[in-house]
């Protein structure tokens, strides 16, 4: 019976410390529910994002830095946009995720999961001297 315990006790600290690396340590992208041609989302915790919209031949369609208190909120009417596969790349100074974005005649969708994520990692010269032969 105790080494039941324990074992739970164990399992329950790691999923715990998971769980707090998985908020604090990264930012998280939520899709919201569009309407109609809308699409929604929010980022927690971050103060500075920039927004891009590039369509499939990686032609920007639309940019802006977003800022806020505690996270960010966004809503993007597509209204104008014609039907195909557009992609929204939000990026703070450590990371930049890829979503999906599909527009039909009747609506626009979001993907709930990136499609791509780059790590940005601070790439520092300690020593800038370089021997040369």
């Amino acid at each position: 019976m105790k080494t039941i315990l324990k074992l739970s006790l164990v399992v329950l600290v790691a999923m715990t410390t998971i769980n707090t690396y998985a908020i604090n340590g990264d930012f998280l992208l939520k899709v919201m529910r569009g309407n109609g041609k809308e699409i929604s989302f929010a980022v927690n915790q971050i103060q500075k994002i920039k927004i891009t919209i590039t369509d499939k031949f990686n032609n920007v369609i639309y940019s802006e830095l977003a800022t806020g208190k505690d996270g960010i909120l966004k809503t993007y009417s597509l209204e104008e946009f014609p039907e195909g596969t557009y992609f929204l790349e939000v990026e703070t100074n450590s990371k930049k995720i890829t979503h999906e974005i599909v527009v039909t005649r009747e609506f626009s969708t979001l993907s709930k999961k990136s499609i791509a994520e780059v790590q940005k990692t601070d790439l520092k010269i300690k020593n800038q001297n370089v021997a040369n032969n």
